[in-house]
């Protein structure tokens, strides 16, 4: 119902819920109206849908601060700041480019822990298997194990490019909802192909590496951002790939929001040049995730999360866009 308006006056959109088009900016005040991630439409009907931004918010799987599961609220907060303007360092607005919703949160009984795992799983499924792009905000790290299964299901083992400060490599018999060891159980279960997979900003030692790469932290001065964008894209080659950005391969400094700080960390510059320069990978699917807004202050947490969500989504308008 339309709302009586003065003529001179412009018209609310609440692009979140009212826009006319799935593509393009909302151009609403940053500090007002629904809050999505970028304004996108909320929906669950994804015919047309070329991506769909989804949250998790599930953080019982954590090992020190719990928090995360406050992460998609963050993200999408943080998100409104960019909406409507050519997005940095792209020079356009991915979303005049791909047609994208926010698909709203993962559904699950928070008191039946070991159901959730397949709740995340066949919800992303169900996503997935329409031919739309998923990336997915959370929640802490455990949830990128069911993401790969479902991605998996639809393109095969993958490359896991990984930023992160913790190698997630912890023993695992296959029983633990952990987020220090869903690396090692995805690779021995045949998810990840570990000759395909780097991790990115490493700053803590786990027992094992099961045979993927890893750029330390200490080696980012070393390599040059060049060489690291160089070493990811030899790594990984041609085939499909999911990268998973944990909020945590950022110094304490630029992400102070999350459960398990480690010092030594990457600059959000860093890491964002990291991302921006991977635009030949063959990413199937992505996320962000351990983002804890307790924890943050003054949002720089977030809204480090949300350029790295925009990053990557730039990166695939880029490649429709030059079809």
């Amino acid at each position: 119902m339309d709302l009586p308006m003065d003529t001179d006056m412009p018209r609310p959109t609440d692009n979140a819920f009212l826009g006319d088009s799935l593509k393009g900016g909302s151009h609403e005040p940053t500090y007002a109206g629904a809050l999505s991630f970028m304004r996108r439409r909320y929906s669950r009907t994804l015919d047309g849908v070329d991506l769909a931004i989804w949250g998790i918010p599930f953080d019982a799987s954590v090992s020190n601060r719990p928090g995360a599961r406050f992460g998609p609220q963050g993200v999408r907060r943080a998100s409104a700041i960019f909406d409507g303007d050519p997005q940095y360092p792209f020079a356009f607005d991915p979303f005049e480019v791909l047609a994208a919703v926010d698909y709203g949160d993962c559904v699950f009984d928070y008191g039946l822990n070991a159901s959730i795992p397949e709740h995340i799983q066949k919800q992303a499924e169900g996503i997935v298997e329409t031919g739309t792009h998923l990336f997915s905000i959370g929640g802490d790290h455990f949830v990128t194990y069911p993401l790969l299964k479902a991605h998996v299901r639809q393109h095969g083992p993958v490359g896991l490019v990984q930023f992160d400060a913790h190698q997630d490599t912890w023993d695992d018999k296959g029983d633990r909802i952990d987020h220090g060891t869903f690396v090692g159980r995805a690779v021995r279960e045949g998810l990840i192909d570990p000759h395909r997979s780097i991790q990115i900003g490493i700053r803590t030692h786990a027992p094992e590496t099961c045979g993927i790469e890893i750029i330390h932290g200490y080696e980012m001065d070393q390599l040059g951002l060049a060489g690291v964008i160089s070493r990811i894209i030899e790594r990984v080659g041609a085939g499909p790939a999911y990268m998973t950005f944990d909020i945590d391969c950022l110094d304490p400094a630029f992400a102070p929001g999350t459960g398990t700080p480690v010092a030594g960390g990457l600059l959000s510059r860093e890491a964002l040049s990291i991302l921006r320069g991977l635009g030949e990978i063959n990413f199937v699917g992505g996320d962000v995730v351990e983002v804890a807004p307790a924890y943050d202050h003054a949002d720089i947490t977030s809204i480090a999360g949300a350029s790295v969500a925009l990053t990557y989504i730039g990166l695939l308008a880029e490649k429709r866009r030059v079809r």
